[in-house]
């Protein structure tokens, strides 16, 4: 991995067997990554960049403005995302365990007793998030695994800052991140896609991105969705 500067940016730069040259802006601290084919020059890299510098500039923009945003408090009112969709959180205090539910197509419904904790609030609705993504996830892996032909050895769902999942081609284990239950399912689905087909072939090479486009033709522009912001 290099380092670039230009302008006023810094940015990481690695080179892979691929066809294009690839830009990308990673939420939450707005870094700069470009994927470069192996035979481009780093001073053809540090062109490119020049020529972005008016997109790269917007994008870091905005990015960190949505991070600049009021840390959540886990209270009644606030927005939070299941599945690609917007709800308003509702806390209601009772007197038994704590729980999460579903009100039509407006509410997440926080169930908690009185007193608890901003923290506590915050691990019961995390934990929900994450039960509810592992039972969405098996059917999808099941599916993929059929389709392309692999099999996975282990998956799990972790908390991660930068990647939406990760796979060891040798060990054939596969992470999602949680994050990923706040998109929607077509794009959790092409992360599955994603993810497993690197049990396949490795690299972001040609191959990789032949398959990935055949397989899954919308791929850009779901990447491109998810790399809007984390929300």
């Amino acid at each position: 991995m290099t380092i670039i500067k230009v302008s006023n940016i810094s940015a990481e730069v690695e080179w892979k067997e691929i066809k294009n040259v690839h830009l990308t802006i990673y939420p939450p601290d707005a870094r700069i990554h470009v994927s470069a084919p192996i035979r481009m020059t780093e001073e053809a890299v540090r062109l490119f960049l020049i020529t972005k510098i008016s997109w790269i500039n917007q994008r870091v923009s905005q990015v960190l403005d949505q991070n600049r945003q009021t840390p959540r408090e886990y209270v009644s009112g606030e927005n939070h995302y299941f599945k690609g969709q917007r709800y308003r959180l509702k806390v209601l205090y009772h007197h038994a365990p704590a729980k999460v539910e579903i009100q039509g197509n407006e509410f997440i419904k926080l169930y908690v007793r009185e007193g608890t904790t901003k923290e506590r609030r915050a691990e019961v609705l995390r934990e929900w998030y994450r039960s509810e993504f592992k039972s969405i996830l098996p059917p999808l892996i099941a599916k993929w695994e059929c389709i392309l032909g692999v099999k996975v050895n282990k998956w799990e769902v972790k908390q991660m800052r930068t990647l939406w999942g990760s796979c060891n081609h040798n060990m054939r284990n596969v992470i999602f991140n949680l994050e990923l239950i706040k998109k929607p399912v077509q794009c959790i689905e092409y992360i599955v896609v994603h993810e497993l087909l690197h049990i396949k072939v490795r690299l972001h090479n040609e191959e990789y991105t032949t398959l990935l486009t055949q397989y899954f033709p919308n791929w850009k522009q779901l990447k491109e969705e998810l790399n809007e912001f984390v929300v």
